[in-house]
């Protein structure tokens, strides 16, 4: 099991100090991170926690999915890499997949995007 935790549901008051207090109720808490939205400058409704352990994670699931805080049940779950998540939604970082950006670079003619989509005169 990862030690990485994904908090979601979370309220915009709750803090990464409220967080930290929470679930260091499991463990040991490495980290705790809220990602901020690029455009509003908002924290968004979701946390990343680090745990010391997998037992410990595995622990904070236990404890806390489904508990309330700020008058939200929060959702607590391992967290997935980048990959993991790509690879579940087929998508190929390495950008030669059915799916994956490469195809964006190169053009496909049904996208509209990129080189080769467009027309390409002559005559």
């Amino acid at each position: 099991m990862n030690t990485k935790l994904y908090v979601g549901d979370l309220s915009s008051n709750v803090t990464e100090a409220q967080l930290t207090e929470l679930f260091s109720q499991a463990g040991n808490v490495k980290a705790v991170t809220r990602p901020v939205d690029r455009t509003t400058k908002q924290v968004r409704n979701y946390a990343f926690v680090e745990m010391g352990t997998a037992e410990e994670a595995a622990k904070a699931i236990h404890l806390f999915n489904g508990k309330e805080l700020d008058g939200r049940a929060i959702k607590v779950s391992e967290a997935h890499s980048l990959e993991r998540n790509a690879a579940r939604h087929g998508f190929d970082r390495g950008g030669g997949g059915r799916h994956g950006h490469d195809q964006f670079i190169r053009g496909n003619s049904r996208s509209g995007y990129g080189r080769g989509s467009g027309h390409r005169g002559g005559g």
